[in-house]
């Protein structure tokens, strides 16, 4: 990934002062965050009663990669080079989201009341997903780099519900495609550069978000009958699907090529 050039002493082999500084402020959220995630991967385990170990060690790699990532690309990005209260809570957000995702190996085995946590840790985060934007206005800390961590987020969330939702014999591998229909458009991107020009805000992709994940949950409910587990997750994909084709349809018509090609993922 390449620097921001706004900060040029960053892009050098030796770290300054500033950047350690920067780096330090980012790993202690992170080192405050394992003890809320290794409470809740706790909990979690213990609710399944059989695989403490497995969600507790699955949550803590997931964790370990994302920090990975946010010290390797946050610092420079960030205003005073602190994550702030917005991508605080976004890091709350993975808190919960990671337990979950470590579940997946064994999700065939769940047992009802681990599925109700998942739906009730799942309902939490989704909830979250609609302050963080807020936070982020009122504490005018709104930054690209918030945005993406925000998105990458709720995209890894939607990816997991319908993969759990699949293992669980609640659809057929269709409902995955609710998952893998971002990163699908990501890859057309790749292949076909005009569909990464930025788009003009819309609602309605805010509204869709919270129907798939809505639609997901629904379908992942012990006590919802089969066929309307089908149905609601074939809405979260019927919803999904017309806001993808309409962004498509705005981008090949209003969309420009980029001046420069770059590589795939620096973006991040």
């Amino acid at each position: 990934m390449s620097s921001d050039s706004a900060h040029g002493p960053a892009t050098s082999g030796i770290e300054t002062p500033v950047g350690s500084r920067r780096v330090r402020r980012v790993r202690i959220d992170l080192l405050v965050g394992i003890v809320p995630l290794m409470l809740l991967a706790g909990l979690t385990g213990w609710i399944q009663q059989d695989a403490p170990t497995l969600v507790i060690g699955g949550s803590l790699a997931l964790y370990l990669a994302q920090g990975a990532l946010l010290l390797g690309f946050a610092p420079g990005r960030l205003p005073g080079g602190e994550l702030g209260p917005a991508n605080r809570l976004t890091l709350l957000r993975s808190i919960l989201v990671f337990p979950i995702a470590a579940l997946l190996p064994i999700w065939a085995e769940l047992g009802s009341p681990t599925v109700w946590w998942v739906i009730v840790l799942a309902s939490v985060a989704l909830v979250l997903d609609g302050l963080d934007g807020k936070v982020a206005r009122m504490t005018d800390s709104h930054t690209a780099f918030g945005a993406r961590f925000d998105m990458e987020l709720d995209a890894f969330l939607i990816l997991v519900l319908s993969v759990g939702v699949w293992l669980g014999g609640r659809a057929g591998a269709w409902v995955l495609l609710v998952g893998l229909l971002r990163y699908l458009f990501v890859v057309a991107g790749w292949l076909w550069p005009r569909l990464t020009a930025p788009l003009p805000e819309s609602r309605r992709r805010k509204v869709v978000c919270v129907v798939q994940g809505v639609a997901l949950l629904v379908a992942l409910g012990p006590i919802i009958p089969a066929p309307l587990a089908v149905a609601s997750a074939a809405l979260g994909l019927a919803a999904l699907a017309y806001s993808f084709g309409v962004d498509t349809f705005w981008l090949v018509r209003h969309g420009e090529e980029p001046r420069s090609s770059r590589p795939p993922g620096r973006s991040i």
